[in-house]
């Protein structure tokens, strides 16, 4: 299917695989735990009406999801209508796109579907989905949706990608098993062994936990590995690009106008090996995907890779070659004396960075335009030991970075330093925008396009040059 601007499409139907995979799942488990109950109230294992009644409930359900569902796309909104007795129609502005995400769980994959779920500025979840398209379809839709936002022809394709990292799956299973929830299971193994050797029954009596503890180790593996299975990071020009997935998929993209921080975290366990874990937080909250309401989201750009391997990303992606980390004053270590070997902080005119932790090393980069509010602390030890911290907050519980325990003058400098620096970054990020989302003026619209600077002949131009009229903007 094409869409342009100047056709606008008619009203479309999801996939008529759909009602199969929306309720498929659910009526397998129902078969299996209405069999096994028959089986156990009568000696012919027949199964009542009204069990199977339970059964036709839910392929009914999906069947009317199916029909009343449609969407269209006129060029310059998204459109989607449903709903039986309450009708629902959202209209999605392709100006207000976020991002598209290809999601495509383990029976819809073997459909061939897949599900497209759009977000918006300012939503707190997916704004729209659209569940199921044919993969052909949604990969098309999801490349009109995007071109659309950038004022870009709607059969503009996708900006091409740069695989900068993957996982390897050795890796990522090597990396789950030394976790702390292994090593706890391992001591508990150990500590019933020697437990046997004097009292038996007392042995037998704790192995039921330590059973546990197998059973919880083996699903938080089998969890990671299953979501982060052939994990691979590319970028291009609509922000960092993620796919991931062994019997589910998923392809996400992270605009990086939507990080709010950056933190690398190296556990005990992994520095042995050079291993870190590289994370963002993105705005916007994931609300019923989540569970929690946090004004901030936390992906995984890469689950577990060498120290190299994050330089490169965080210096390709986001330039953060620095600023150098300086150390506090060596009397901090009284009040933080597990810590002090890891705490250090610096700021230059773009970003503030620190890092803290006892057992693992935790850095984190802000963006000085995404900090909200900037906070002098001082408690009575530190009023003791002439100290205290400065903490720049950005959207969400833990998006901070704090410069613990420093000199009060230090401290009283930082806090007007970055109060400034951060208004500045916001006035600067502020007319970039505006330059961005200006229409261009007649003499743009008459001059022919050359090869010059913020200039292209194609389409994949715009994408591309960060200077042109069509950039990204979020």
């Amino acid at each position: 299917m094409t869409l342009t601007p100047q056709a606008p499409s008619s009203w479309q139907r999801l996939h008529p695989l759909t009602p199969i995979v929306r309720g498929g799942g659910i009526v397998v488990a129902l078969l299996i735990v209405l069999a096994g109950s028959a089986g156990g109230r009568r000696s012919g294992g027949s199964v009542l009406p009204y069990d199977l009644a339970f059964v036709a409930l839910v392929v009914v359900m999906s069947l009317i999801k199916w029909l009343v569902t449609r969407w269209k796309l006129d060029g310059v909104t998204l459109r989607i209508e449903t709903g039986l007795l309450r009708r629902n129609s959202r209209q999605l502005p392709l100006a207000r796109i976020q991002a598209v995400d290809v999601v495509r769980p383990f029976l819809a994959r073997m459909l061939g579907l897949a599900e497209l779920r759009i977000r918006l500025a300012g939503s707190n979840s997916a704004s729209g989905r659209l569940a199921y398209l044919s993969g052909p379809l949604a990969l098309d839709l999801r490349a009109s949706l995007l071109a659309g936002h950038h004022g870009l022809d709607l059969a503009t394709p996708e900006p091409a990608e740069h695989a900068l990292a993957t996982v390897p799956t050795g890796r990522l299973v090597g990396s789950t098993l030394l976790s702390l929830a292994t090593f706890t299971t391992v001591i508990a193994v150990a500590a019933i062994a020697a437990l046997a050797q004097v009292s038996k029954p007392a042995a037998a009596a704790t192995g039921g936990t330590t059973f546990v503890y197998i059973l919880v180790l083996g699903r938080l593996t089998w969890r990671r590995v299953n979501e982060q299975y052939g994990f691979t990071v590319g970028q291009a020009a609509d922000g960092i690009r993620i796919r991931r997935g062994l019997l589910g998929t998923i392809a996400e993209t992270i605009p990086i106008q939507r990080v709010q921080a950056v933190r690398k975290i190296e556990p005990l366990l992994w520095r042995p090996f050079g291993w870190c874990r590289l994370e963002v937080d993105i705005a916007g909250s994931p609300g019923r995907e989540q569970g929690t309401r946090s004004p901030s989201v936390t992906r995984s750009l890469l689950p577990v890779g060498p120290l190299d391997t994050a330089g490169v990303l965080l210096g390709t992606w986001l330039g953060l070659t620095g600023p150098a980390l300086l150390r506090p004053p060596r009397r901090a270590k009284w009040k933080a004396p597990l810590s002090y070997h890891f705490l250090a902080a610096g700021h230059d005119a773009a970003l503030a960075a620190a890092s803290t932790g006892r057992v693992r090393k935790v850095t984190t980069w802000v963006p000085l335009e995404k900090i909200q509010s900037i906070r002098r602390v001082q408690g009575p030890f530190q009023r003791r030991l002439g100290l205290a911290s400065v903490h720049t907050d950005a959207a969400g519980r833990r998006v901070r970075a704090e410069f613990r325990d420093r000199e009060v003058q230090e401290a009283n400098n930082l806090l007007k330093e970055l109060t400034e620096l951060s208004r500045t970054a916001r006035r600067r990020v502020t007319s970039q925008q505006s330059i961005a989302s200006a229409p261009p003026s007649q003499h743009e619209v008459a001059t022919p396009a050359t090869d010059g600077p913020g200039q292209h002949t194609s389409p994949e131009g715009r994408y591309q040059d960060p200077s042109a009229r069509h950039q990204y903007r979020y």
